[in-house]
């Protein structure tokens, strides 16, 4: 596969990144990706129209944004399952940003969830050109695992109405809705059930005993028709069957922002927001699929897709679209290989919506939230859960802080959540830098340095080796643990600091080490840097803390250390009562006297 691989400027790459990856496309997966995009297309259907009410939009308008938006973003992104187009969140945030300044599904409000919609590309794009990606980076695997497995439970259970077909208010959260569903039991339509359970039947057999076929297909298809038989045998008024709908038939139409001055201020102080969670949302999704398929998401590139996604929605009457958890798991469970899989589902879409839109109202409900149902289940990564939680504490504790948070507060939150705590727990591990005394160790060859509490020191001088960064953060930590050593060993005056584990020192750092160099020639010993790297050497003699530590006290040989510390700086009639002989240097010194 790799010899098919186009070679083209970096620039031009650049313009068009589909590039990287059209070399997978073959026969095969052109197969695998029309099929996923089949499925997606359908996916949009019921839940663009619904994703457009929650909005305060017209029905139309989420069947918009699943098609543009959804292309765009899947040519410009980097990711090969992550669908974008309408989500319930991102339909929550409009609605709660928009509804204070024009009535609901009105012209005006239209008007500007189109402009704040442009707004929100504008900036994403922004900040993907600017190489703010890295900012994905702080997402940690726990923070994903957690939001998938959280996300995937909320999923599943707003689905449980339809499969049911129990009455739930809108808008509960998902364990209102449990105790609704629990109060309401003995109201469950066993017609509208019967549905879902076939459906979820054979979803489940095919996909375990039928991998080649598309059993998310072939699980509609069964669902449907055992809708219209219980219809025909029972009569409609009987079972009360609910499908989809009827849905209007008309392509995008053309739409152009609001950009006075006045509305761009007025929305101004809600588009950051709306922007970092749809960026937040979108990357997560992406990320978490990518841990499945084993796929590098390149952060920046996802900002750019997400931003040109959401400029051209705001010209093709598409509102905020941002990655969506439903529609992206069902694209990597129906078996898409690459970003073709969403564009296939975008342009279905145009067509579905034109020539096959009435006949929606033949899919039920609870046919759907079975294929849901499936989706969700495959969400969840078991394996990962159970390794996090037996291995790591720390990872466990922001596992389950995303998890819970993402099943209790809203989705945005339970991300940044995660995030800050992961942060948190991050500065703590980096402030506390793991300190070890050294010594000779006369079983290794050439008495290697090593940490071991049964071999003696050297009376006056100290060992130390400082794995982790020395910046403003640790250096408290750092000066505790040496002023602990001195209590303990008041004689060792001098401090041979092995450096080769610090990776990055900043001002702070640098003015410690001044600091301590200055202490320690005041009380008749020094301080020595051995194995210092080279980045670090350089922010040493950039802040000239070089000249107070003295550049003949830093040493880049352990035989040329010892041998200067011995023989030039230790005091020799210590030296002479010393009978330990920790250093091979020491052998050449005065022996004690009897």
């Amino acid at each position: 596969m790799q010899s098919r691989a186009i070679v083209c400027p970096l620039w031009l790459v650049r313009l068009f990144p589909f590039i990287r990856w059209w070399y997978k496309v073959d026969r095969q997966s052109v197969r695998h990706d029309l099929i996923a995009g089949i499925v997606g297309a359908f996916v949009v259907l019921p839940q663009g129209v619904a994703f457009a009410a929650i909005a305060g939009m017209p029905p139309e308008y989420g069947l918009y944004a699943g098609m543009v938006p959804a292309i765009v973003a899947a040519l410009w992104g980097s990711s090969w399952h992550l669908v974008s187009g309408p989500t319930t969140a991102a339909s929550i945030v409009l609605f709660s940003t928009l509804s204070n300044l024009a009535e609901p599904g009105s012209v005006e409000y239209v008007r500007l969830a189109l402009t704040l919609t442009f707004m929100v590309g504008i900036i994403q794009l922004v900040m993907g050109l600017a190489k703010l990606g890295t900012l994905v980076n702080f997402i940690s695997h726990s923070v994903v695992i957690g939001f998938t497995a959280g996300a995937a439970i909320l999923i599943a259970v707003n689905q449980l109405k339809h499969f049911f077909g129990i009455s739930v208010p809108s808008g509960a959260h998902f364990y209102e809705i449990i105790l609704e569903i629990v109060a309401r039991i003995d109201q469950v339509n066993f017609y509208i059930l019967a549905v879902g359970i076939v459906t979820l039947v054979t979803g489940l057999l095919i996909r375990r005993y039928m991998r080649k076929i598309p059993y998310m297909i072939v699980a509609i298809i069964v669902g449907s028709m055992a809708a219209i038989i219980l219809d025909a045998i029972y009569g409609h008024n009987i079972t009360g069957i609910v499908t989809v709908g009827a849905l209007p038939a008309s392509l995008p139409p053309l739409s152009a922002p609001d950009f006075t001055l006045s509305t761009i201020k007025e929305l101004a102080p809600a588009t950051l927001a709306a922007t970092l969670f749809a960026l937040v949302e979108a990357v997560s999704i992406a990320r978490s699929l990518a841990i499945k398929s084993g796929q590098h998401i390149d952060g920046n590139q996802e900002f750019v897709g997400q931003g040109l996604s959401n400029i051209a929605g705001s010209f093709f009457s598409g509102y905020v679209a941002t990655g969506s958890f439903n529609r992206s798991g069902v694209n990597y469970e129906a078996g898409a290989k690459t970003p073709l899989a969403a564009v296939f589902a975008g342009g279905l879409l145009v067509i579905i919506v034109l020539f096959v839109a009435p006949y929606a109202s033949y899919l039920p409900n609870a046919t759907m939230a079975a294929i849901l149902f499936l989706v969700a289940w495959g969400l969840i990564d078991f394996h990962h859960i159970k390794r996090i939680l037996k291995h790591s504490h720390t990872e466990s504790t922001i596992l389950l802080t995303t998890f819970f948070g993402t099943l209790f507060l809203e989705l945005e939150f339970a991300i940044l959540l995660g995030v800050i705590l992961s942060l948190v727990l991050y500065l703590h591990r980096t402030s506390r830098p793991k300190i070890y005394a050294r010594v000779p160790d006369p079983r290794l060859p050439r008495r290697k340095f090593n940490t071991d509490a049964t071999l003696p020191e050297c009376p006056q001088l100290k060992l130390v080796r400082i794995d982790g960064s020395l910046f403003f953060g640790a250096i408290s930590h750092v000066r505790e643990t040496l002023v602990t050593f001195e209590q303990q060993n008041p004689g060792q005056k001098n401090l041979l600091l092995l450096a080769q584990g610090i990776n990055f020192v900043d001002l702070a750092g640098a003015e410690f080490l001044e600091n301590e160099a200055e202490r320690r020639r005041e009380t008749g010993g020094r301080l020595f840097l051995y194995r210092v790297k080279e980045g670090v050497s350089q922010t040493l003699r950039k802040d000239e803390a070089i000249n107070t530590i003295g550049e003949e006290n830093i040493f880049y040989g352990k035989e040329e250390a010892l041998s200067t510390i011995v023989n030039k700086h230790l005091d020799k009639s210590i030296c002479a009562q010393c009978n330990k002989r920790i250093f091979l240097e020491c052998e050449y010194l005065p022996k004690p006297q009897n």
